[in-house]
C-alpha cells in the first residue's frame, strides 16, 4: 500500500482530543452510516489505527470523518473512530467536530444554529450557539438511551464484589454507583480505575453475554464503557464520573453517550425529572448540561430523549501520511 495522507483539524471538548479528518477519509458503502462503519471497520480500520494510536496519536485520542447525508433533508453524516474503535455515537465527539466543521466551514447548515446530523446509531439533532466565527456552545439531542439492567454483581480486583447497572446511551455502560466496596471516584485515581476497569468490563461482557444488545440494531452489543460515579469537586456540579473507554483510556470530558446513559438510569429510578438539569462533571472537573427531554419508548421498553451541551476549542492543524512502505510504525501501536 502506497502512502496516504490526511488534512486534519484539531480540537478538544473539555478536555477530551477530537480530530477531525478534513481530506483523505475513505469512499464507503451502504446506505446508512451504520452500513457504512461496518464497511470501514471490514476494508479501512487501518486508518483509524494509523491516526488514533502512537505515534500519530495517544491513549485517548478521538476523531471523526464528515459524509454526505443520505437523507438530502439531513445536513451530513459523520463516522466516529478512537482508539477503542468506530463508535455507534459520541457525544464529546459530536460537540468538538460540530465546533470544528462550523468555525472551519466544512458544512453550512441549511438552517443557522440548527443540524441534523446521520450518526451509526441514528439521526441527531443539534442546536449551536455562535458568537462571530467562535462557536459558544453545541447542544445534542441524543439517541433514545435507556436503562438496560440492575443490581448485577461482579467481582473486581482488590475491592471485591461490586454491584452495578447498565445503561445504554448510544453505547452500553456499566455504572458503579458508590457502595460498600466503592465508595466513589474521588477516592481512588485514574490508574487505579483503568486497572479495575480492564478487568471489570471483560468479567461483565462473559458473565453477562449476549444480554447487551441494541434492540433495533445487533451491531451495538456489549458493555464498552464503564462509568464510575462520585462526589463532584465542584459544589455546582449534580454529580461527577470517570468513563473507561478503549484498553487504557479516562475520559477527560464528561462523556456525552456516557452522561445520557447516567440520564436514563436516574430517570428510570426515579431520580431525575423531566427538563431538569444535571450538571455531569468529568474526572478533570469539566463539565456537561444534561437534561432529560422527553420519555418515550424503544421496542417497548422505558426510554428517554437525552440532551447535552458543551463546548470545544480548535487549536491545531495538520497533515499526516500513513505510508506502510517506509514506516514499520504507519498503522500505530500501544503500550499498555
Amino acid at each position: 500500500m502506497s502512502k496516504s495522507k490526511f488534512i486534519c483539524i484539531d480540537a478538544h471538548t473539555c478536555g477530551n482530543p477530537v480530530r477531525v479528518i478534513k481530506e483523505g477519509g475513505p469512499k464507503l458503502e451502504g446506505n446508512s452510516m451504520s452500513e457504512k462503519r461496518q464497511h470501514f471497520l471490514k476494508d479501512y480500520d487501518w486508518i483509524r489505527k494509523g491516526l488514533m494510536f502512537e505515534p500519530r496519536g495517544h491513549d485517548m485520542m478521538s476523531g471523526s470523518i464528515l459524509y454526505p447525508p443520505h437523507n438530502p433533508e439531513n445536513d451530513f453524516a459523520i463516522l466516529f473512530i478512537e482508539t477503542s474503535g468506530c463508535l455507534p455515537m459520541c457525544g464529546h465527539g459530536t460537540i468538538g467536530t460540530i465546533t470544528i466543521a462550523i468555525e472551519e466551514g466544512l458544512i453550512h447548515p441549511k438552517t443557522p444554529g440548527k443540524i441534523k446530523m446521520e450518526a451509526p446509531a441514528g439521526l441527531v439533532d443539534i442546536e449551536y450557539q455562535q458568537t462571530g466565527n467562535k462557536v459558544d456552545w453545541v447542544k445534542l439531542i441524543n439517541v433514545k438511551s435507556y436503562l438496560a439492567a440492575q443490581d448485577l454483581t461482579i467481582d473486581c480486583p482488590e475491592l471485591g464484589v461490586i454491584t452495578f447497572d447498565v445503561a445504554y446511551g448510544g453505547n452500553f455502560y456499566a455504572i458503579v454507583d458508590p457502595q460498600q466496596n466503592f465508595s466513589g471516584v474521588q477516592d481512588f485515581t485514574a490508574s487505579q480505575i483503568i486497572q479495575y476497569s480492564q478487568v471489570v468490563r471483560d468479567r461483565i461482557n462473559d458473565k453477562y453475554s449476549n444480554l447487551f444488545v441494541h434492540p433495533e440494531n445487533e451491531s451495538i452489543r456489549d458493555v464498552t464503557h464503564m462509568l464510575w460515579t462520585g462526589k463532584p469537586i465542584h459544589a455546582s456540579s449534580s454529580g461527577r464520573n470517570a468513563v473507561f473507554y478503549g484498553d487504557k483510556a479516562i475520559d477527560r470530558s464528561p462523556c456525552g453517550t456516557g452522561t445520557s446513559a447516567r440520564l436514563a438510569q436516574l430517570y428510570a429510578k426515579g431520580e431525575l425529572k423531566i427538563g431538569e438539569a444535571f450538571i455531569h462533571e468529568s474526572y478533570i472537573g469539566s463539565t456537561f448540561i444534561g437534561r432529560v427531554e422527553e420519555e418515550t419508548l424503544l421496542d417497548g421498553t422505558l426510554a428517554i430523549i437525552p440532551s447535552i451541551q458543551g463546548w470545544a476549542k480548535v487549536f491545531g492543524y495538520n497533515t499526516i501520511t500513513i505510508d506502510p512502505e517506509d514506516d514499520p510504525y504507519a498503522y500505530g501501536f500501544q503500550v499498555i
